[in-house]
């Protein structure tokens, strides 16, 4: 017998139970998670449908679930994941600075339809949970499910809604908006890459972001101005809409 074989398998296992008494396991098994979605992804030839946040969200919540590990402690881990989102959204400036010359033509049509699309989602969010009996709390979760999570967890919190629901609902919409902008886009006849961009962003944020860049770094950066300027309008203007909305329903 090759003595190779046994020594390389008792290091796996030593690195195997380093990583179960540290909180490093939740960041290793998010990235062996995604990575193995994302090879699916590519497999399918990128379709919409088989959207790598949702097979690894998917996939990660069933692990959990099996292995019977708290949130908390999985999440002591892959925080690190969550820090880098600030970075991400930081670095989104660089596609969009090569899009100058088009944002200063286009700046007056696009924050029209930033504030109206914001609105939009919260008012159709809100009003589709109330013709659907939900309480105030949820109604409050759901007003900003199409901003950025941090940004909603912030908004739900001070209307009186739940940040964990929130946070729930802007990941799903995210993926639907992701998965299904592509069909949408085409069924309306909306070919120009910069409005496909701004209306991914606004209504599926980061999510719907990672997406328009695979199509194209123009559709990109306007997704990622959209979903910056959404969470900055959102933060100031939401709290009041919402709250207006949740008292008169």
């Amino acid at each position: 017998m090759n003595p190779v074989l046994p020594a390389a398998a008792e290091r796996l296992a030593d690195v195997w139970v380093y990583l179960a008494t540290t909180p490093l396991l939740g960041l290793t098994v998010t990235l062996l998670v995604y990575q193995a979605a994302f090879m699916l992804y590519q497999r399918s030839g990128f379709h919409p449908l088989a959207n790598p946040v949702a097979m690894a969200v998917v996939a990660l919540g069933t692990l959990l679930w099996a292995t019977g590990t708290p949130y908390a402690t999985y999440f002591e881990g892959a925080q690190f994941v969550h820090f880098l989102l600030g970075p991400a959204t930081v670095a989104l400036a660089v596609p969009l600075f090569e899009q100058l010359p088009r944002l200063k033509r286009l700046w007056l049509p696009m924050l029209g339809a930033l504030v109206v699309g914001t609105l939009a989602a919260t008012v159709t969010a809100i009003g589709v949970g109330w013709a659907l009996g939900a309480s105030k709390a949820t109604l409050a979760s759901l007003a900003p499910k199409s901003v950025t999570t941090p940004v909603a967890m912030g908004i739900a919190e001070k209307i009186g809604g739940l940040p964990s629901l929130t946070a729930v609902l802007v990941v799903s919409t995210g993926i639907v908006g992701a998965a299904s902008a592509r069909f949408l886009f085409d069924a309306l006849r909306i070919t120009d890459p910069t409005v496909r961009g701004f209306a991914l962003g606004t209504a599926a944020h980061g999510i719907g972001t990672a997406r328009a860049f695979q199509v194209s770094q123009e559709m990109g950066a306007f997704a990622g101005l959209a979903m910056g300027l959404s969470a900055l309008f959102s933060a100031l203007a939401l709290p009041l809409v919402a709250g207006l909305l949740l008292r008169w329903v």
